[in-house]
């Protein structure tokens, strides 16, 4: 019971199916329940008048019972349908045959009468013929309780085909309803986060439309609230890469200068810092670039091609540290995207492996066919991700505790957000599955074929 309570308070949908067939089954029960009663009630006037029609054709045709005989018996195939006639007055609890007579009174009027006679009841019309002699047309009423019934009975048959037919209907007309608010919220459901364009309402009922365009209308403020905020961070970071890059200058000059240790190690804190900031300001101008509500045209795009291009920048970083980076795998595919978003993804990913990856590791980029996807693969030699921070290391500003490499945390919130512009999925798991060390990056984005 309370989890009914509870699907009736949670679903409207429910809610209405449950109640339209509980009101149909209540009607159909009174409409039955009245039908059985006045079948019956119509069956037993239909067999009163039975008697009346005997009575009648006796009176006409000048029909009498046998001389010397006080009852006689009418029958067909059913022993148990035998209607009696007997003289009223007759002599009592006798038997001719097989037959057997009721004890009637003698007083009793003419017209129907219900009475008991030797354990069993009867229906019996007293009638007075025109010879002047009083008959008794009797029959039991077990058999014709029992004709009534089956009469009744049949009268519910339609009821009883009709209701199950009616609530699957009102079931799937309830369903077939409810079905475009079932799609519109599916479709909602499926949008990335930075789709806010309004709903169309066309294909909605009209008493839902006023919400949909509530909804669009906070839709409209969101993306408004969104863009305000895109441009102030990226106004922000703009507008500081002139002093950070003065800074930088200003530290390049400064260490041409003899100064004491002390000082020489103060001013490579310095340097850090700005280069930390630096590399913050041009994160967070990808990461709203990225956010932004303009989508890149896509276009084919050489897997092998992107990868040269990606390491050629990011080469003599790679080579600082020692690292061993390469394309181990990487087959003539091509991916539907764009270029730039993709160009993004990827090299923020190598950038990451390249920082967290130790000296004298090595950073593995490879790609290969799964159906209607393209995998592009960067493995790294690294400390990887435990699996507990592998669901918030894409959240802005979020790092692994521990971690001693410089960095803005917002790499990996960049290559979400550009995957979830492309329609591609991202997995995370350890390069070395044995050791569960290392990390390695899997995109699956949508495949081309090569013009």
């Amino acid at each position: 019971m309370d989890g009914l309570k509870k699907r009736l308070n949670a679903s409207l949908r429910f809610k209405l199916a449950f109640n339209l067939s509980l009101i149909v089954i209540i009607v159909a029960g009174i409409a039955g329940i009245f039908s059985f009663f006045s079948s019956l009630d119509e069956a037993h006037e239909l067999q009163d008048d039975e008697l009346y029609q005997i009575a009648g054709l006796m009176d006409q045709q000048h029909l009498a019972l046998p001389p010397g005989s006080a009852a006689t018996h009418l029958e067909d195939s059913d022993d148990d349908s035998h209607i009696i006639i007997q003289r009223l007055g007759a002599a009592t609890n006798t038997a001719t045959g097989h037959h057997r007579q009721i004890s009637i009174p003698a007083y009793l009027a003419d017209g129907l009468h219900t009475l008991e006679s030797q354990g069993e009841m009867y229906r019996v019309l007293i009638t007075s013929q025109a010879a002047g002699e009083r008959l008794a047309i009797a029959q039991e009423t077990s058999f014709r309780d029992k004709i009534a019934r089956e009469s009744a009975l049949r009268t519910l048959m339609p009821f009883l085909v009709l209701i199950p037919i009616l609530l699957v209907m009102i079931t799937r007309l309830v369903r077939t309803t409810f079905q475009p608010i079932a799609a519109l919220s599916h479709e909602i459901d499926q949008r990335p986060v930075e789709d806010l364009h309004p709903i169309s309402g066309t294909p909605l009922p009209a008493e839902v439309r006023p919400f949909v365009t509530a909804i669009n209308r906070l839709l409209g403020r969101v993306e408004r609230a969104r863009e305000t905020q895109q441009r102030f961070v990226a106004d922000a970071a703009h507008e500081l890469r002139s002093p950070m890059t003065a800074l930088s200058l200003q530290a390049e000059r400064l260490a041409e200068a003899e100064m004491s240790a002390t000082a020489r190690d103060r001013l490579a804190t310095l340097q850090k810092g700005i280069y930390r900031g630096r590399n913050l300001l041009d994160q967070l101008l990808s990461l709203a670039r990225v956010q932004s509500s303009t989508k890149e045209a896509a276009s084919q795009v050489c897997v092998p091609a992107l990868y040269r291009h990606v390491l050629e920048d990011l080469m003599p970083q790679a080579q600082a540290k020692q690292l061993d980076v390469g394309v181990t795998d990487a087959p003539d595919l091509y991916v539907a995207a764009s270029e730039l978003d993709l160009a993004t993804l990827i090299r923020n990913l190598v950038d990451n492996a390249i920082r967290y990856t130790p000296p004298g590791g090595r950073v593995d980029l490879s790609a290969r066919l799964a159906g209607d996807f393209v995998e592009l693969c960067v493995a790294d030699s690294g400390p990887g991700i435990a699996e507990h921070d592998r669901a918030r290391v894409f959240d802005p500003f979020y790092r692994v505790l521990g971690s001693e490499q410089i960095g803005s945390g917002l790499g990996l919130a960049i290559v979400r957000t550009i995957a979830s512009r492309l329609g591609a999925r991202i997995r995370l798991e350890a390069s070395d599955v044995q050791t569960h060390a290392g990390l390695k990056v899997t995109v699956s984005v949508p495949r081309t074929s090569r013009a």
